[in-house]
């Protein structure tokens, strides 16, 4: 069977590395190894995954550090890096994936020609998650099958064969402005090496709704990261568009459910 290392960017991520890592160490099939990648965090990040690397001395949790610079390209590319698996999958450090998750990311790597794949995600701390589920898994589903030349990979939920990665991180860009997406950048000199991207439904990973704290224009920004890396790399398919304009449309309503949740939340427990 191949293996697996998963490789998780982080940066001031106290709150969430926990639950997090307690996710990774729970599979039904185990991960070669947890690496999680500190990128200069100034909160109790590194105390929390030190802590989890006590209370599973028998996991392979490792903690490395990538203090030249700071952002996630860089932060992701020292983690992909530092793998020794067969396959490297990558989450975010809020991330919360299924028992099974190494197990399906595995067998999605079955077909010797697969050299990335991506899967659906779950909002855990979002209402109507059984719906916001359906919803996500239809979408990315849908886009697989209308983009014909440029397949997605989706950060907080992918794997990519190490020989794959090796093969294309010297053309990955480094944005060091911090304009694009690196996950749709990956993805787009993943194609353009004439490697397979697949799309596995049963690869399945919670992330947080938390973004919806984020200001509106802040969000706009966001989603505008869509265009700025399809344009930076010349591709024009509008399809590809399309996602980024979905999640503008329905940011009202999703930012007002989250803060809905939050306020019951807070009566509830006053």
């Amino acid at each position: 069977m191949k293996t697996l290392s998963i490789v998780i960017p982080a940066y001031n991520e106290e709150d969430t590395i926990g639950p997090c890592l307690e996710s990774c160490v729970a599979q039904t099939v185990p991960a070669h190894e947890i690496i999680v990648v500190n990128n200069k965090s100034t909160d109790g990040t590194e105390a929390v995954i030190r802590e989890y690397q006590k209370l599973y001395p028998s996991a392979p949790i490792i903690l490395i550090q990538q203090s030249e610079a700071q952002g996630i390209t860089p932060t992701r590319n020292a983690g992909f890096d530092a793998a020794t698996g067969d396959i490297i999958g990558r989450i975010d450090s809020d991330s919360i994936i299924e028992p099974n998750w190494v197990e399906e990311t595995i067998k999605a790597f079955a077909d010797p020609t697969v050299a990335a794949a991506t899967g659906p995600v779950v909002y855990y701390d979002m209402p109507l998650r059984r719906f916001g589920k359906v919803a996500d898994s239809t979408l990315r589903k849908a886009m697989f099958k209308l983009v014909r030349d440029y397949k997605f990979l989706f950060g907080s939920n992918m794997a990519i064969a190490r020989s794959a990665w090796e093969q294309v991180r010297d053309e990955t860009c480094a944005d060091v402005e911090d304009l694009m997406h690196e996950d749709l950048d990956l993805a787009v000199h993943v194609n353009d090496a004439g490697l397979k991207i697949v799309y596995a439904p049963n690869m399945l990973a919670g992330m947080s709704g938390r973004r919806m704290d984020d200001s509106p224009s802040d969000m706009i920004s966001y989603f505008g990261r869509f265009d700025r890396t399809y344009n930076h790399h010349g591709v024009r398919d509008r399809i590809l568009r399309v996602p980024a304009a979905m999640y503008l449309a329905i940011y009202p309503i999703a930012k007002t459910m989250h803060w809905g949740k939050r306020l019951r939340a807070s009566v509830t427990k006053n």
